[in-house]
Protein backbone atom coordinates (compact mmCIF):
# COMPACT_ATOMS: atom_id res chain seq x y z
CA UNK A 1 0.00 0.00 0.00
CA UNK A 2 2.61 2.33 0.66
CA UNK A 3 4.32 1.69 -3.13
CA UNK A 4 1.29 2.53 -4.52
CA UNK A 5 0.63 5.83 -2.19
CA UNK A 6 4.13 7.02 -3.00
CA UNK A 7 3.04 6.75 -7.00
CA UNK A 8 0.11 8.44 -6.44
CA UNK A 9 2.05 11.27 -4.65
CA UNK A 10 4.89 11.08 -7.64
CA UNK A 11 2.02 11.25 -9.77
CA UNK A 12 0.91 14.59 -8.52
CA UNK A 13 4.35 16.82 -8.50
CA UNK A 14 6.85 15.11 -10.20
CA UNK A 15 6.84 15.70 -14.24
CA UNK A 16 6.78 19.03 -15.68
CA UNK A 17 7.34 20.28 -19.36
CA UNK A 18 6.81 23.58 -21.09
CA UNK A 19 3.89 24.14 -21.86
CA UNK A 20 2.63 27.58 -21.19
CA UNK A 21 2.92 28.89 -25.18
CA UNK A 22 1.84 26.55 -27.52
CA UNK A 23 2.46 22.27 -27.24
CA UNK A 24 4.42 22.08 -30.47
CA UNK A 25 4.49 18.42 -31.75
CA UNK A 26 7.34 16.97 -32.86
CA UNK A 27 7.48 13.62 -34.57
CA UNK A 28 10.90 11.35 -33.44
CA UNK A 29 9.60 8.39 -35.21
CA UNK A 30 7.14 7.19 -37.81
CA UNK A 31 6.11 4.08 -39.42
CA UNK A 32 7.98 2.75 -42.55
CA UNK A 33 5.37 2.28 -44.92
CA UNK A 34 4.03 5.81 -44.50
CA UNK A 35 1.70 7.04 -47.23
CA UNK A 36 3.74 9.00 -49.60
CA UNK A 37 1.23 12.60 -50.08
CA UNK A 38 1.34 15.35 -51.58
CA UNK A 39 -0.71 18.20 -51.14
CA UNK A 40 -1.24 21.33 -53.72
CA UNK A 41 -1.33 24.88 -52.32
CA UNK A 42 -5.00 26.19 -52.23
CA UNK A 43 -5.46 28.65 -55.17
CA UNK A 44 -5.95 31.71 -53.56
CA UNK A 45 -5.47 30.50 -50.34
CA UNK A 46 -3.13 33.60 -49.44
CA UNK A 47 -6.51 35.61 -49.43
CA UNK A 48 -7.50 34.50 -45.86
CA UNK A 49 -3.59 33.05 -44.20
CA UNK A 50 0.04 34.22 -43.47
CA UNK A 51 2.36 31.75 -44.69
CA UNK A 52 2.90 29.93 -40.82
CA UNK A 53 -1.24 29.25 -41.07
CA UNK A 54 -2.30 28.69 -44.36
CA UNK A 55 -4.72 25.48 -44.59
CA UNK A 56 -2.21 23.46 -46.50
CA UNK A 57 0.55 24.16 -43.58
CA UNK A 58 -2.12 22.67 -41.11
CA UNK A 59 -2.96 19.98 -42.72
CA UNK A 60 0.74 18.72 -43.95
CA UNK A 61 1.60 19.09 -40.34
CA UNK A 62 -1.19 17.39 -38.92
CA UNK A 63 -0.58 14.82 -41.50
CA UNK A 64 3.33 14.61 -41.06
CA UNK A 65 2.92 14.37 -37.35
CA UNK A 66 0.27 11.22 -37.51
CA UNK A 67 3.66 9.91 -38.49
CA UNK A 68 1.18 7.59 -41.20
CA UNK A 69 2.13 10.40 -43.97
CA UNK A 70 5.09 11.13 -45.95
CA UNK A 71 4.64 14.74 -47.48
CA UNK A 72 6.28 14.67 -51.17
CA UNK A 73 7.85 18.56 -51.53
CA UNK A 74 7.17 19.26 -55.80
CA UNK A 75 8.43 22.28 -54.62
CA UNK A 76 7.47 25.22 -56.89
CA UNK A 77 6.37 23.02 -60.08
CA UNK A 78 2.68 23.41 -61.39
CA UNK A 79 0.90 19.66 -61.69
CA UNK A 80 -2.56 18.92 -62.28
CA UNK A 81 -4.24 16.99 -58.93
CA UNK A 82 -5.46 14.54 -61.49
CA UNK A 83 -2.34 13.48 -63.57
CA UNK A 84 -2.64 10.29 -62.08
CA UNK A 85 0.40 9.29 -64.68
CA UNK A 86 2.63 11.81 -63.48
CA UNK A 87 2.21 11.62 -59.88
CA UNK A 88 2.34 7.51 -60.40
CA UNK A 89 5.79 8.28 -61.83
CA UNK A 90 6.79 10.44 -58.48
CA UNK A 91 5.70 7.01 -56.36
CA UNK A 92 3.01 9.63 -54.71
CA UNK A 93 -0.26 7.48 -53.71
CA UNK A 94 -2.36 10.58 -53.16
CA UNK A 95 -2.91 14.46 -54.07
CA UNK A 96 -4.84 17.00 -52.17
CA UNK A 97 -5.79 20.40 -53.96
CA UNK A 98 -8.38 23.26 -53.34
CA UNK A 99 -9.16 26.41 -53.77
CA UNK A 100 -10.39 29.67 -52.00
CA UNK A 101 -12.66 31.99 -53.14
CA UNK A 102 -14.09 35.57 -51.19
CA UNK A 103 -17.54 35.61 -51.19
CA UNK A 104 -18.03 38.86 -49.10
CA UNK A 105 -19.74 39.26 -45.56
CA UNK A 106 -16.25 38.09 -44.29
CA UNK A 107 -16.96 34.16 -45.77
CA UNK A 108 -14.61 32.66 -47.87
CA UNK A 109 -16.07 29.58 -50.19
CA UNK A 110 -13.29 26.86 -49.80
CA UNK A 111 -13.15 23.89 -51.96
CA UNK A 112 -10.87 20.88 -50.98
CA UNK A 113 -10.44 17.53 -53.19
CA UNK A 114 -8.43 13.91 -52.58
CA UNK A 115 -7.42 12.20 -55.20
CA UNK A 116 -6.64 8.25 -55.23
CA UNK A 117 -3.20 7.91 -57.36
CA UNK A 118 -3.34 4.41 -57.92
CA UNK A 119 -7.16 3.74 -58.57
CA UNK A 120 -6.68 6.90 -60.18
CA UNK A 121 -10.06 8.28 -59.17
CA UNK A 122 -11.60 11.27 -57.00
CA UNK A 123 -12.01 9.88 -53.33
CA UNK A 124 -13.64 13.32 -52.10
CA UNK A 125 -14.22 16.77 -53.30
CA UNK A 126 -16.87 19.13 -50.85
CA UNK A 127 -17.55 22.94 -51.08
CA UNK A 128 -17.34 24.34 -47.52
CA UNK A 129 -17.86 28.12 -46.64
CA UNK A 130 -16.27 29.29 -43.59
CA UNK A 131 -15.09 32.69 -41.98
CA UNK A 132 -11.59 33.31 -40.96
CA UNK A 133 -11.22 32.85 -37.87
CA UNK A 134 -12.39 28.82 -38.53
CA UNK A 135 -9.29 28.53 -40.79
CA UNK A 136 -7.30 26.39 -38.50
CA UNK A 137 -10.60 24.52 -37.43
CA UNK A 138 -11.84 23.63 -41.10
CA UNK A 139 -8.10 22.86 -41.39
CA UNK A 140 -7.96 19.83 -38.97
CA UNK A 141 -11.17 18.77 -40.11
CA UNK A 142 -9.56 18.70 -44.06
CA UNK A 143 -7.30 16.19 -42.19
CA UNK A 144 -9.64 14.21 -40.26
CA UNK A 145 -10.79 13.29 -43.67
CA UNK A 146 -7.62 12.54 -45.69
CA UNK A 147 -6.81 10.33 -42.69
CA UNK A 148 -10.01 8.47 -42.40
CA UNK A 149 -10.18 8.15 -46.61
CA UNK A 150 -6.74 6.70 -47.02
CA UNK A 151 -6.79 4.71 -43.67
CA UNK A 152 -10.11 3.69 -42.62
CA UNK A 153 -9.91 5.13 -39.35
CA UNK A 154 -11.55 7.88 -37.71
CA UNK A 155 -8.87 11.27 -37.53
CA UNK A 156 -8.38 12.77 -34.60
CA UNK A 157 -6.74 16.36 -35.34
CA UNK A 158 -9.89 18.27 -34.41
CA UNK A 159 -9.90 16.85 -30.97
CA UNK A 160 -8.08 18.75 -27.58
CA UNK A 161 -6.33 17.95 -24.79
CA UNK A 162 -6.67 19.02 -21.22
CA UNK A 163 -3.76 19.40 -19.08
CA UNK A 164 -2.40 21.07 -15.63
CA UNK A 165 -0.23 23.70 -15.95
CA UNK A 166 1.97 24.69 -12.98
CA UNK A 167 4.09 28.11 -13.02
CA UNK A 168 6.46 28.69 -10.59
CA UNK A 169 7.73 32.65 -9.49
CA UNK A 170 10.24 32.40 -6.88
CA UNK A 171 8.22 31.06 -3.93
CA UNK A 172 4.68 31.91 -6.12
CA UNK A 173 3.13 28.87 -7.05
CA UNK A 174 0.41 28.91 -10.13
CA UNK A 175 -2.03 26.22 -11.27
CA UNK A 176 -3.73 26.20 -14.29
CA UNK A 177 -5.94 24.12 -15.83
CA UNK A 178 -5.57 24.13 -19.42
CA UNK A 179 -6.93 23.00 -23.05
CA UNK A 180 -5.43 23.26 -26.65
CA UNK A 181 -6.06 22.22 -29.99
CA UNK A 182 -4.26 17.93 -30.37
CA UNK A 183 -1.93 20.17 -31.86
CA UNK A 184 -0.78 22.08 -29.33
CA UNK A 185 -2.63 25.22 -30.67
CA UNK A 186 -5.30 27.67 -29.70
CA UNK A 187 -4.68 27.28 -25.91
CA UNK A 188 -6.89 29.12 -23.68
CA UNK A 189 -6.90 29.17 -19.78
CA UNK A 190 -10.21 27.40 -18.07
CA UNK A 191 -9.44 28.20 -14.65
CA UNK A 192 -6.63 29.40 -12.40
CA UNK A 193 -5.59 29.05 -8.84
CA UNK A 194 -3.12 29.46 -6.17
CA UNK A 195 -3.98 25.68 -5.17
CA UNK A 196 -3.24 22.22 -6.65
CA UNK A 197 -5.65 21.15 -9.81
CA UNK A 198 -5.53 17.54 -10.85
CA UNK A 199 -7.22 15.00 -12.27
CA UNK A 200 -9.00 16.72 -15.60
CA UNK A 201 -11.99 14.33 -17.18
CA UNK A 202 -13.41 15.08 -20.17
CA UNK A 203 -17.53 14.77 -20.18
CA UNK A 204 -18.18 12.32 -23.21
CA UNK A 205 -20.02 15.33 -25.17
CA UNK A 206 -17.05 17.42 -25.05
CA UNK A 207 -19.31 20.25 -23.06
CA UNK A 208 -17.50 20.15 -19.52
CA UNK A 209 -14.26 18.87 -17.63
CA UNK A 210 -14.63 17.10 -13.99
CA UNK A 211 -11.42 18.08 -12.31
CA UNK A 212 -10.19 18.07 -8.25
CA UNK A 213 -9.02 21.08 -6.96
CA UNK A 214 -7.69 22.05 -3.34
CA UNK A 215 -9.12 25.35 -2.84
CA UNK A 216 -9.06 26.28 0.81
CA UNK A 217 -7.13 23.29 1.61
CA UNK A 218 -9.50 20.81 0.83
CA UNK A 219 -9.97 18.27 -1.53
CA UNK A 220 -12.97 18.76 -3.23
CA UNK A 221 -14.65 17.69 -7.23
CA UNK A 222 -15.62 20.43 -9.13
CA UNK A 223 -17.35 20.62 -12.98
CA UNK A 224 -16.86 23.27 -15.03
CA UNK A 225 -18.43 24.44 -18.17
CA UNK A 226 -16.07 24.51 -21.04
CA UNK A 227 -17.96 27.17 -23.04
CA UNK A 228 -19.11 29.62 -19.96
CA UNK A 229 -16.39 28.71 -17.44
CA UNK A 230 -19.53 28.21 -15.20
CA UNK A 231 -18.56 25.48 -12.21
CA UNK A 232 -20.44 23.42 -9.54
CA UNK A 233 -18.85 21.59 -6.59
CA UNK A 234 -19.74 18.26 -7.12
CA UNK A 235 -18.37 16.24 -3.62
CA UNK A 236 -16.87 18.09 -0.92
CA UNK A 237 -16.82 15.39 1.55
CA UNK A 238 -13.94 14.82 4.33
CA UNK A 239 -10.89 13.36 3.11
CA UNK A 240 -10.39 12.35 -0.18
CA UNK A 241 -12.45 13.46 -3.10
CA UNK A 242 -10.47 12.05 -6.67
CA UNK A 243 -10.40 10.69 -9.84
CA UNK A 244 -13.70 11.83 -11.59
CA UNK A 245 -14.56 9.49 -14.35
CA UNK A 246 -17.64 10.54 -16.61
CA UNK A 247 -20.21 6.83 -17.33
CA UNK A 248 -19.86 6.78 -21.28
CA UNK A 249 -23.62 7.85 -21.66
CA UNK A 250 -22.80 11.00 -19.08
CA UNK A 251 -25.03 10.28 -16.40
CA UNK A 252 -23.04 9.45 -13.97
CA UNK A 253 -19.27 10.26 -12.51
CA UNK A 254 -16.92 7.72 -10.61
CA UNK A 255 -14.78 8.90 -8.17
CA UNK A 256 -12.95 7.76 -5.23
CA UNK A 257 -13.98 9.09 -1.40
CA UNK A 258 -12.68 7.90 2.01
CA UNK A 259 -15.95 8.04 3.61
CA UNK A 260 -15.02 4.40 5.19
CA UNK A 261 -11.58 5.19 6.30
CA UNK A 262 -10.11 4.09 2.86
CA UNK A 263 -10.22 5.22 -0.86
CA UNK A 264 -12.82 3.28 -2.33
CA UNK A 265 -14.41 3.47 -5.84
CA UNK A 266 -18.11 5.53 -5.54
CA UNK A 267 -20.54 5.85 -8.69
CA UNK A 268 -22.85 9.24 -8.05
CA UNK A 269 -25.54 9.89 -10.37
CA UNK A 270 -25.57 13.22 -11.42
CA UNK A 271 -29.41 13.66 -11.96
CA UNK A 272 -30.33 12.43 -8.43
CA UNK A 273 -27.39 12.85 -6.62
CA UNK A 274 -27.81 9.41 -5.70
CA UNK A 275 -24.56 8.35 -4.74
CA UNK A 276 -23.05 4.05 -4.70
CA UNK A 277 -20.09 2.21 -3.11
CA UNK A 278 -18.77 0.10 -5.75
CA UNK A 279 -15.94 -1.77 -3.71
CA UNK A 280 -15.03 -2.37 -0.48
CA UNK A 281 -12.37 -4.51 1.26
CA UNK A 282 -9.50 -2.64 3.02
CA UNK A 283 -7.38 -2.11 -0.17
CA UNK A 284 -6.58 1.43 -0.75
CA UNK A 285 -8.51 1.41 -4.68
CA UNK A 286 -8.39 4.42 -6.38
CA UNK A 287 -8.29 5.55 -10.38
CA UNK A 288 -11.55 4.41 -12.02
CA UNK A 289 -12.01 4.04 -15.81
CA UNK A 290 -15.40 2.88 -17.11
CA UNK A 291 -15.78 0.25 -19.47
CA UNK A 292 -17.24 1.53 -22.92
CA UNK A 293 -20.70 -0.37 -22.46
CA UNK A 294 -20.93 1.31 -18.92
CA UNK A 295 -21.74 -2.00 -17.21
CA UNK A 296 -18.12 -2.33 -15.64
CA UNK A 297 -15.22 -0.21 -14.23
CA UNK A 298 -11.63 -0.80 -13.94
CA UNK A 299 -9.49 0.14 -11.35
CA UNK A 300 -5.87 0.26 -9.51
CA UNK A 301 -6.00 -1.17 -5.92
CA UNK A 302 -2.90 -2.94 -3.39
CA UNK A 303 -5.60 -5.80 -2.39
CA UNK A 304 -3.47 -8.37 -3.79
CA UNK A 305 -0.28 -6.88 -2.58
CA UNK A 306 1.11 -4.84 -5.03
CA UNK A 307 -0.97 -2.36 -7.56
CA UNK A 308 -2.54 -4.07 -9.78
CA UNK A 309 -5.54 -3.34 -12.29
CA UNK A 310 -9.19 -4.69 -11.23
CA UNK A 311 -12.68 -5.03 -12.97
CA UNK A 312 -15.86 -4.45 -10.74
CA UNK A 313 -18.99 -5.23 -12.48
CA UNK A 314 -21.53 -2.29 -11.79
CA UNK A 315 -24.96 -4.91 -11.02
CA UNK A 316 -23.11 -6.99 -8.79
CA UNK A 317 -20.14 -5.73 -7.74
CA UNK A 318 -18.41 -8.79 -8.51
CA UNK A 319 -14.75 -7.75 -8.51
CA UNK A 320 -11.94 -9.92 -10.69
CA UNK A 321 -8.12 -8.78 -11.34
CA UNK A 322 -6.75 -8.37 -14.80
CA UNK A 323 -3.02 -7.77 -14.74
CA UNK A 324 -0.84 -10.63 -13.86
CA UNK A 325 2.27 -9.34 -15.41
CA UNK A 326 4.48 -7.36 -13.71
CA UNK A 327 4.72 -6.24 -10.12
CA UNK A 328 3.03 -2.28 -10.76
CA UNK A 329 0.11 -1.89 -13.27
CA UNK A 330 -2.05 1.63 -12.51
CA UNK A 331 -3.80 4.62 -14.36
CA UNK A 332 -5.96 2.13 -16.34
CA UNK A 333 -7.63 3.11 -19.12
CA UNK A 334 -10.22 0.88 -21.94
CA UNK A 335 -9.57 1.36 -25.40
CA UNK A 336 -12.83 2.60 -27.23
CA UNK A 337 -13.47 -0.75 -28.50
CA UNK A 338 -12.67 -2.26 -24.77
CA UNK A 339 -10.96 -5.36 -26.35
CA UNK A 340 -7.55 -3.91 -24.50
CA UNK A 341 -6.32 -1.69 -21.63
CA UNK A 342 -3.59 1.18 -21.70
CA UNK A 343 -1.87 1.90 -18.57
CA UNK A 344 1.58 2.25 -16.99
CA UNK A 345 3.55 -0.66 -16.19
CA UNK A 346 7.00 -1.11 -14.65
CA UNK A 347 9.51 -2.77 -16.15
CA UNK A 348 12.78 -2.84 -14.54
CA UNK A 349 13.95 0.74 -13.10
CA UNK A 350 10.95 1.83 -15.79
CA UNK A 351 7.66 2.97 -15.87
CA UNK A 352 6.23 2.29 -19.57
CA UNK A 353 3.05 2.91 -21.14
CA UNK A 354 1.76 -0.47 -21.77
CA UNK A 355 -1.25 -2.11 -23.38
CA UNK A 356 -2.95 -5.10 -22.24
CA UNK A 357 -5.06 -7.19 -24.43
CA UNK A 358 -7.80 -8.68 -22.17
CA UNK A 359 -9.11 -11.62 -24.26
CA UNK A 360 -5.34 -12.94 -24.41
CA UNK A 361 -3.59 -10.76 -21.41
CA UNK A 362 -0.78 -10.31 -23.56
CA UNK A 363 1.48 -7.14 -22.66
CA UNK A 364 2.95 -4.57 -24.96
CA UNK A 365 5.06 -1.99 -24.09
CA UNK A 366 4.81 1.25 -25.81
CA UNK A 367 7.26 3.25 -24.65
CA UNK A 368 11.05 1.93 -23.51
CA UNK A 369 12.62 4.65 -21.98
CA UNK A 370 12.59 6.92 -19.34
CA UNK A 371 10.35 7.71 -16.74
CA UNK A 372 6.20 8.36 -17.89
CA UNK A 373 3.24 9.04 -16.29
CA UNK A 374 -0.50 9.76 -16.75
CA UNK A 375 -1.58 7.75 -20.27
CA UNK A 376 -4.88 9.12 -21.65
CA UNK A 377 -5.65 7.71 -25.11
CA UNK A 378 -7.65 9.32 -28.13
CA UNK A 379 -11.23 8.67 -28.86
CA UNK A 380 -9.90 6.45 -32.31
CA UNK A 381 -7.46 4.46 -29.70
CA UNK A 382 -4.67 5.31 -32.02
CA UNK A 383 -2.93 7.31 -30.13
CA UNK A 384 -1.81 7.72 -26.32
CA UNK A 385 -0.35 10.84 -24.90
CA UNK A 386 1.25 11.01 -21.55
CA UNK A 387 4.12 12.74 -19.62
CA UNK A 388 7.27 12.19 -19.78
CA UNK A 389 10.70 12.59 -18.22
CA UNK A 390 14.02 12.53 -19.61
CA UNK A 391 17.36 13.60 -19.23
CA UNK A 392 16.02 15.90 -16.63
CA UNK A 393 13.33 17.17 -18.73
CA UNK A 394 9.72 16.94 -18.66
CA UNK A 395 7.15 17.12 -21.51
CA UNK A 396 4.31 15.45 -22.45
CA UNK A 397 5.11 13.11 -25.74
CA UNK A 398 2.27 10.31 -27.44
CA UNK A 399 3.05 7.20 -28.66
CA UNK A 400 0.56 4.82 -30.95
CA UNK A 401 -1.04 1.73 -29.94
CA UNK A 402 1.43 0.09 -31.89
CA UNK A 403 3.94 1.57 -30.84
CA UNK A 404 5.42 2.40 -34.13
CA UNK A 405 4.63 6.00 -34.18
CA UNK A 406 6.37 8.59 -31.84
CA UNK A 407 5.86 12.49 -30.35
CA UNK A 408 7.55 14.79 -28.22
CA UNK A 409 5.60 17.82 -27.61
CA UNK A 410 8.20 20.55 -26.17
CA UNK A 411 7.07 24.41 -26.10
CA UNK A 412 7.78 26.76 -23.33
CA UNK A 413 8.01 26.77 -20.01
CA UNK A 414 6.17 25.48 -16.82
CA UNK A 415 5.30 21.92 -15.43
CA UNK A 416 2.55 19.96 -16.93
CA UNK A 417 0.47 16.77 -15.09
CA UNK A 418 -1.89 14.59 -16.24
CA UNK A 419 -3.26 15.10 -20.00
CA UNK A 420 -6.01 14.39 -20.48
CA UNK A 421 -7.52 13.47 -24.60
CA UNK A 422 -10.98 14.46 -25.47
CA UNK A 423 -13.69 12.91 -27.13
CA UNK A 424 -14.58 13.96 -30.53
Amino acid sequence: MLKLFQMLIISLSFFVSNVFAALELELTQGVDNAIPIVILPFAGQEIISANDNKITTIVGNDLKNSGRFRLVDVGSQQMDGANFEAWRARKVEAVVTGQIKSIGGEQYSVIFRLFDVYNKNKLFEKEYKIKAQQLRKFAHHVSDVIYQQLTGDRGIFSTKIAYVLVERRGRAVRYRLQVADSDGYNMHILLSSRFPLMSPAWSPDGKKIAYVSFEGHRAAIYIQDIATGQREVLTKFPGINGAPAWSPDGSKIALVLTQTGYPKIYILDLATKKMERLTSDWSLDTEPNWAPDGKSLIFTSDRGGSPQIYRVYVDNKKVERITFNGSYNARAAFTPNGNAIVMLHQAGDMFSIALEDLKSGRVSLLTHSGLNESPSIAPNGKMVVYGTNTNGRGMLAEVSADGRVKLLLPAGEGEVREPAWSPF
